[in-house]
């Protein structure tokens, strides 16, 4: 099975066409290696592939007939994505509270002295 199908499958992406162009950007290796969405994936390959500024690390069991429901997910694959990479998004999520919303206009004049301040402790 490709590799772009088997994660479409497993439901890592929504569409194929989503899993094709994470595949050529780049963000799917298998065994270490980058590879394009045409490769074949087997059972007991390691997968990584960055989604959500997250790196998920995960096994292949057993390869899907077609596209599974959340519930049946687990039988073809094994996550073993470290509990610290979902940390690490919490922590983003904190410090993007803080930023205007894009098309906001301006900053005001208390924001602008935010910027100076925190520029002058560093």
């Amino acid at each position: 099975m490709r590799i772009d199908k088997y994660l479409w499958c497993v439901r890592y992406y929504k569409t194929r066409s989503i899993a094709t162009k994470a595949c050529k950007k780049g963000h799917v290796k298998v065994n270490g290696a980058v590879i394009k969405p045409s490769r074949e994936v087997y059972a007991t390959d390691k997968i990584e592939l960055r989604k959500d500024q997250i790196i998920y690390k995960l096994t292949v069991n057993d390869l899907p007939p077609n596209r599974v429901g959340a519930k049946l997910v687990d039988i073809y694959r094994t996550d073993t994505t470290p509990k610290e990479a979902f940390a690490s998004k919490e922590l983003l999520k904190f410090s993007k509270d803080y930023y205007r919303k894009k098309g906001t206009g301006r900053p005001t004049k208390k924001d602008r002295r935010d910027i100076d301040g925190f520029y002058e402790e560093e």
